[in-house]
């Protein structure tokens, strides 16, 4: 009851300094406004000015369903925000002479490797930090296959292709911000987790923030995330970030992340003591990547250039210099933003997937706090999303489609079940169900929707039932066949700047036991070539005189493929007496008959 009635007065103080300040006058009414025309659950919103929190407020509600309203206490995922505590931390660390920004990662992680030697030898920290390392995003590597283990994510990085050179073009890169967690990490002996709490969350009293799905679940007033399907708006599950954590894992609140605001406004220092040191506050927030030209046009006239500092995005936003970043993970979007020459600082949360709520707000408090001419940032939302519309409907009415009529699969349902594995991205199943084809990415169910010929979509399954409005909408799976005409992987265009992704098909496997291995050993013979077929440790396998022995994966009843060899398999024949006296060499050359040799 005691810390209820704290919260309580906390609020009444916070009302009370927005009933003083003539900028914020009616100001709720505008942010309802923005509410309501975006069908967001809820969001919140402080603003800080100085050393001070100004406003602080939550709009809609946490948990939709039971109208749980949200206050400026309510957690929230802030997604990339993250990044920019992640690049601190090696900001404190380059101050105590810990590493250069200019050191090779690698002398870090020295296991750590690139595509090419290229990278290798000339990518450094300072590119991780600012997306300079000419490597697209490749996040469906961590989205669809996580892992907790951030050592075994940044692995896959020797495997990632890179779609322009080291320094050539920004492109943003979340697995630059993991590679900085886990440097920090090998630096400090500790946690990326715990360097968050020590270095950042405990001296700024942040103390309901956290770094993980397991403590938002466990928190009290916490967010639901939510999303906007058919104007109906339905809860998501929350997402673990997993070993990503470093590039956005981080959830939050208004109230602790003014903090962190107040602590960027005024030059690194919170309540007097310095959090974090103001040269690398001011290297942070400066010019060390071109994102883009951003030449005013008639959409945003009031925005110039678009750089990158460390975990910062950078603008001009109506003449005033601002720095932000958004985030955007499952069911929730954020944006943190400040304005270094006004001593200003705005954050939002939202519990909406992919939503405008963060930008809106920002801008319709920074006309107000800034001093400038307002925008109808509300009207200028609503008429943008009926043109979206419209055009969408000419795209769809008036687009030619590749997909082609009356095709079929050239193979059965069984045939393209297996494992597919990829190095740079992870391992993913093909089963057959009720007769069709199903996958499971990152434990979400997907439907393997026939397309045309060997392509089929990756359709997501929602409460046991398949999405059929994402038909000719959703990324495809290219299937390839070998030489002896089998499924041999299948190519994905998960990665937009490079090209598909190929993943490698492993037939499924059955256990089989030794005495029925047993009725397939011995001697065959096929045009006079002996083919000798033997057990060791209960694994079968395959030998030819003047070649090496072939181990047998066993795939269905009778049958095995070659683990070392693609397109090779073979069958033994079972008579109708129950013997095996012949098996059949499956060979991308041909397929021969072998008899058994008495």
């Amino acid at each position: 009851m005691k810390k209820l009635a704290l919260l309580t007065l906390g609020f009444l103080i916070t009302f009370s300094i927005n009933a003083q300040d003539k900028r914020l006058k009616n100001i709720d009414k505008e942010l309802n406004k923005i509410l309501e025309s975006t069908q967001a659950a809820g969001f919140a919103v402080a603003v800080v000015e100085g050393d001070k929190v100004i406003y602080a407020k939550g709009f809609g509600f946490r948990d939709y369903e039971n109208k749980v309203p949200v206050d400026a206490n309510t957690l929230f995922a802030i997604g990339s925000s993250t990044k920019a505590f992640t690049s601190s931390i090696l900001g404190l660390l380059r101050a105590d002479d810990k590493l250069s920004f200019d050191d090779h990662p690698k002398k870090y992680i020295p296991e750590l490797e690139f595509y090419n030697d290229d990278m290798n030898n000339n990518i450094i920290i300072k590119d991780l930090m600012r997306h300079s390392t000419g490597l697209p995003r490749h996040d469906g590597s961590w989205y669809y296959f996580p892992s907790h283990d951030k050592d075994s994510l940044l692995m896959r990085l020797k495997y990632q292709e890179p779609f322009t050179g080291i320094r050539q073009q920004w492109f943003y890169n979340n697995f630059g911000f993991l590679a900085q967690g886990v440097i920090a990490e090998r630096i400090t002996g500790k946690s990326w987790e715990d360097n968050l709490k020590e270095l950042f969350f405990t001296p700024l009293e942040m103390t309901r923030t956290n770094a993980t799905i397991a403590e938002m679940k466990l928190a009290s007033n916490a967010s639901y995330g939510y999303e906007v399907k058919n104007d109906i708006i339905k809860k998501m599950d929350y997402y673990d970030i997993a070993g990503m954590s470093p590039a956005g894992s981080i959830n939050s609140s208004v109230n602790d992340m003014s903090k962190w605001l107040i602590t960027w406004v005024n030059d690194g220092k919170y309540k007097g003591e310095e959090i974090i040191p103001e040269s690398y506050i001011n290297e942070a927030m400066s010019s060390q990547m071109v994102v883009g030209a951003n030449i005013p046009d008639d959409k945003f006239p009031d925005i110039h250039f678009a750089n990158y500092g460390y975990g910062w995005f950078l603008q001009s936003y109506k003449g005033h210099y601002r720095v932000d970043h958004g985030g955007n993970i499952d069911g929730f979007s954020a944006n943190v933003a400040f304005f270094p020459s006004d001593n200003i600082g705005i954050v939002v949360l939202a519990n909406q997937n992919g939503s405008p709520v963060p930008s809106l707000v920002r801008n319709t408090l920074a006309d107000r706090m800034i001093g400038e001419e307002r925008t109808d940032w509300i009207g200028r939302y609503e008429e943008n999303k009926e043109k979206g519309k419209k055009s969408q409907k000419e795209v769809e009415e008036n687009s030619e489609t590749s997909f082609v009529k009356n095709t079929k699969p050239s193979h059965i349902n069984l045939d393209y079940t297996g494992s597919y594995a990829n190095e740079a991205y992870g391992n993913f199943k093909i089963y057959v169900e009720n007769d069709s084809l199903f996958s499971k990415l990152n434990n979400d169910k997907m439907y393997l929707h026939h397309y045309h010929y060997d392509v089929y979509e990756l359709i997501e399954v929602y409460g046991g039932k398949v999405d059929t409005t994402q038909y000719g909408k959703s990324v495809k799976a290219s299937f390839i066949t070998n030489e002896a005409g089998d499924i041999s992987g299948a190519e994905i265009k998960i990665e937009p700047a490079v090209k598909a992704i190929m993943f490698k098909r492993t037939p499924n496997t059955i256990d089989v036991d030794p005495k029925t291995l047993d009725l397939y050993t011995g001697s065959y013979d096929i045009s006079g070539t002996e083919i000798k077929v033997y057990t060791k440790k209960d694994v079968l396998y395959l030998f030819v005189k003047g070649q090496p022995e072939y181990e047998q994966i066993a795939t269905s009843k009778h049958k095995f493929s070659f683990k070392a060899l693609e397109g090779f398999k073979i069958e033994f024949l079972e008579s109708e007496d129950g013997k095996i006296n012949e098996v059949k060499m499956i060979q991308p050359n041909g397929t021969f008959i072998a008899k058994r040799k008495e």
